[in-house]
């Protein structure tokens, strides 16, 4: 409700929509229920948005003011949040292609999930929008009470108006034998005891502390607009960067949109042993790193940077041995430690006879660029296929996933000495853990079986030892981040946390007195814990030989 006669008995001219004179409290409106708890939110003093005719611009104003327009902002962006959480978020992976990601890992509910836009959605124009509202709903309700409350506080009178002590919870009158002045230095000094700061005016006192907890919900207010802010600005270009790639060893790459570049030194890795392994792990065969690590040098380009026809000029600028949960920190970029890959170079089998155990030659066979033809003693071999991630398609096809060598195989057709004409079809895996995977003797037995054996020769195609395989030297694979706006993010919440401390953990008390020839009126507020301060008055008053039950003086449960 919204009123406009501000004047109040006392001479004192209040601003539109007091409710209480803002110099002596005395209601200005009287209600139906005269000797009901008076609301003292703001000491009564009006809020902007309690206008009495707004424009479209008190309107806004008056939208974004609403605690019940803010939680709505907040549980709906709640909900959004949610359903950005249903699959993983685009941002999360470093390469992929999300047009095809949802998809095929998720089926139709994956791709309308994509379709929809909700695969980023913490990036999308709507979360972005509700959490800009969310800030200046935040911004609005501040100061649409924190300026009622200042101005309330800092111009509290002393001696209040009858009215205004005794509609207050806690209300004591009585009577005083002695004289009145001394009576009152007497409860100004247990007051002060008791952490409160007194202040007196003729034979009327204030005695107030903790006032510095009124202010806690706004400074939490402070430090939550910091932390949006911090949110919203990591979309401006340069305060936010992310960039995944491999680094081979020995080799300085730039980092793409910065003046940096990256070289992987060195890389190791440690591998568990059988006997820190459950045994589960050791029946399948896996093998699970304990430690990789990067040996890594961050260069700045200072010279010749960007020009791909001669080499830039590079700075060594930090150096750091970077592990999983220890990255390379430089100026605010953070390079840490994701993945590693050693890929395979070639391999130098040899062709056998298995049955007489004679050996007939090694040759070379090459991943990338392989040779079509090759010689082992009498006989050749002709490359007929390549997969280098090898599978089998659902019509029984030989196939390959992907180009990547994860699982090369190459098929022959060998010709020589008691072998048919045509030649002697031969599958083979290059790396030991394929040829048992996909069963690589039992494939060419069968092989054989279908030309009929007869007095062909056993022969297959195998490694001596492992130093017959040649891998490149191990890819480090790094993320590389900067988060600008980090710092302020943490800020924001720790600034939060001090307003969320200071409005739960204290509480606002004041005690207002007025004698009036010997008559006592004493009238107590707090904004929370009615029962710590109603039991301190009690205690004032007792320490004051006022004998009071601290019940007797509680008007209880009434909404203050």
């Amino acid at each position: 409700m919204r009123f406009e006669n501000t004047k109040c008995e006392c001479g004192h001219q209040n601003a539109v929509g007091t409710v209480l004179c803002e110099a002596c409290g005395k209601p200005l409106f009287e209600g139906d229920e005269v000797d009901s708890v008076l609301e003292m939110r703001y000491d009564g003093v009006a809020r902007k948005s309690q206008k009495a005719s707004p424009s479209w611009i008190d309107r806004i104003w008056n939208f974004f003011s609403s605690v019940k327009v803010a939680v709505i902002l907040i549980v709906i962006t709640l909900i959004g949040a949610s359903l950005g959480t249903i699959y993983p978020q685009e941002s999360s992976f470093l390469s992929i292609d999300p047009t095809q990601y949802y998809k095929s890992t998720y089926g139709t509910l994956g791709q309308i999930y994509y379709m929809l836009g909700l695969s980023h959605t913490y990036e999308s124009w709507w979360f972005i929008t509700l959490l800009v509202m969310i800030g200046a709903s935040l911004v609005i309700c501040s100061i649409d009470r924190v300026l009622p409350l200042y101005r309330a506080l800092h111009r509290q009178k002393i001696r209040k108006h009858v009215q205004f002590i005794s509609r207050q919870r806690i209300v004591y009158e009585g009577s005083i034998n002695q004289d009145a002045e001394a009576w009152l230095d007497n409860m100004s000094n247990v007051l002060k005891k008791k952490g409160y700061r007194v202040i007196k005016d003729n034979e009327a006192l204030l005695a107030e502390k903790n006032r510095f907890s009124r202010w806690g919900p706004y400074i939490n207010h402070i430090g939550l607009i910091l932390f949006l802010l911090a949110i919203l600005a990591r979309s401006i270009p340069g305060w936010h960067y992310d960039y995944y790639d491999g680094f081979p060893q020995g080799e300085a790459r730039e980092i793409p949109g910065t003046p940096y570049y990256l070289q992987n030194d060195k890389f190791t890795v440690e591998y568990y042993g059988k006997e820190d392994m459950p045994e589960q792990f050791v029946k399948e065969g896996r093998v699970i790193p304990k430690l990789f690590e990067t040996k890594a040098t961050l260069f700045k380009c200072v010279d010749k940077c960007g020009d791909t026809r001669v080499k830039p000029v590079l700075e060594q600028v930090a150096q750091h041995n970077i592990q999983l949960n220890s990255p390379l920190e430089y100026e605010g970029l953070m390079v840490y430690q994701s993945d590693f890959e050693s890929r395979l170079v070639a391999v130098s089998p040899v062709l056998s006879n298995v049955d007489t155990g004679e050996v007939y030659g090694k040759f070379e066979l090459r991943v990338q660029n392989t040779a079509t033809e090759f010689q082992a003693g009498p006989y050749s071999l002709k490359l007929t296929g390549k997969y280098l991630d090898f599978a089998i398609g659902k019509n029984g096809e030989l196939t390959t996933k992907s180009q990547n060598p994860n699982a090369p195989a190459f098929s022959f057709l060998i010709k020589g000495p008691n072998l048919p004409s045509e030649g002697l079809p031969y599958l083979y895996f290059a790396l030991p853990k394929d040829k048992d995977q996909f069963h690589q003797d039992d494939i060419n037995a069968k092989l054989r079986e279908s030309l009929g054996s007869g007095s062909m020769p056993n022969l297959r195609i195998g490694l001596e030892s492992m130093k017959d395989i040649i891998y490149t030297n191990s890819i480090s694979y790094m993320t590389v981040r900067k988060e600008t706006a980090l710092p302020l993010i943490w800020i924001g919440a720790g600034i939060s946390m001090i307003g969320l401390v200071m409005g739960f953990y204290w509480q606002h008390r004041r005690i207002w007195l007025r004698i009036d020839g010997n008559r006592l009126l004493l009238g107590a507020h707090t904004n929370k814990n009615w029962y710590g301060i109603r039991n301190e008055v009690a205690g004032a008053l007792g320490a004051v030989h006022v004998e009071v039950d601290a019940k007797s003086i509680d008007r209880g449960g009434n909404k203050a």
